[in-house]
């Protein structure tokens, strides 16, 4: 209550009200605030020179199977650093089984992709670029590709010490980049609304903040900075048309299943993602997912695991209805009323920046051939 009460100093009475009523209803959950700076391991220390490594990693090609699935193929940063569609494409040949999640913000998870099943940004990269239905990229393919290039050669001798890249180095300097990605908090409605400019959010804004925090109880699930506490949840989202109306989501659904070992008793009967499930091996986790961050909504459509949903107001109807058929998370229906439920929205935008975070591919430097490569 005393933050509030800090920054709302001459605020309008339906502000003085809405803080509130918000310090009231979240004292079980941490609070929305601002982002800090994203935590950076002691293992893999920050510099320009890895950052800019990294981003050129990012966008380069040889670090897949076929040398045409970079980092970037999947997280473009015209469509929120996700590729826009419900569920990504897959390596050359095949097709993902799940939405393409944005890395904005990822620095701040501890838990990485759908069903966490990595737990830093270095494994996630590494992972994600020798995925089969992902970059489908082997370490030991990649690493020559990459010690073909000079200019790599130079920069992973200046940043690692070592005489020649290596692949492990690569998924570093990545990661790095990938801190980079993150919120400008002066860009947020939200967070300038915090920093005591009460003109940042508008009246709906702020009815569906005290919605967040009360009524609607989002807050018990996305809290604290991130607007997520990365647990898992089966709440219910409905399976994508896709694997029904096309064989081949189908098939690399049960083909991940298989792969992640699930009993065959599942893999022939299973007609849907089971998410944590494939971590865990817990029955009870079948269906669960991270919960995602509720910041930078506006860019990065389409939501949930599956992209099920196109738009926001269809995010906040199903949870007013209470979630989907056959869920574990004991969602109940909220009988918010249009109104209520446009201020919802309306506050959820304002979580994300003014404008979306935009970057141009660097330029990628060129292998050498052999007898360049040997002088």
């Amino acid at each position: 209550m005393k933050r509030f009460a800090v920054i709302l100093g001459g605020a309008s009475v339906l502000a003085l009200a809405v803080a509130a009523n918000v310090a009231a209803d979240t004292e079980d959950f941490p609070p929305l605030q601002t982002l800090g700076p994203p935590p950076i391991p002691a293992d893999n220390p920050m510099s320009e020179e890895i950052v800019e490594l990294g981003e050129m990693l990012f966008w380069d090609g040889r670090l897949s199977g076929n040398g045409t699935m970079p980092c970037s193929a999947c997280h473009l940063p015209d469509v929120g650093w996700g590729n826009g569609t419900p569920i990504s494409f897959g390596y050359s040949g095949n097709q993902h089984w799940r939405n393409s999640q944005t890395i904005l913000n990822s620095a701040y998870y501890t838990r990485l992709f759908w069903d966490g099943s990595q737990t830093s940004l270095e494994a996630q990269a590494s992972a994600a670029a020798g995925g089969a239905v992902g970059g489908n990229g082997d370490g030991s393919m990649m690493e020559m590709r990459l010690r073909f290039v000079p200019d790599y050669v130079e920069r992973f001798n200046d940043v690692f010490g070592t005489d020649y890249p290596r692949v492990s180095q690569a998924w570093n300097a990545i990661a790095a980049f990938q801190r980079t990605v993150v919120t400008d908090a002066e860009q947020v409605p939200f967070d300038r609304y915090l920093a005591g400019d009460q003109g940042a959010m508008s009246d709906s804004a702020l009815r569906g903040m005290e919605l967040f925090n009360g009524e609607a109880g989002c807050i018990a699930c996305h809290n604290g900075a991130l607007g997520s506490n990365q647990q898992f949840y089966n709440t219910g989202v409905p399976t994508p048309p896709e694997f029904n109306e096309f064989p081949e989501f189908q098939l690399v659904m049960l083909w991940e299943t298989y792969a992640k070992g699930a009993s065959e008793e599942l893999y022939r009967t299973v007609t849907d993602d089971m998410g944590l499930y494939h971590v865990t091996k817990r029955p009870g986790d079948i269906g669960s997912f991270r919960t995602p961050s509720v910041r930078e909504l506006v860019w990065t459509a389409p939501y949930m695991h599956n992209g099920v949903f196109a738009t926001l107001e269809d995010v906040v109807a199903f949870y007013n209805a209470g979630g989907g058929e056959e869920q574990t998370a004991e969602l109940e229906p909220l009988n918010l009323d249009d109104q209520q439920m446009a201020d919802l929205v309306a506050f959820l935008e304002a979580l994300s920046m003014d404008e979306p975070l935009l970057m141009e591919p660097p330029e990628i430097p060129e292998t050498a051939t052999w007898a360049e490569f040997d002088q």
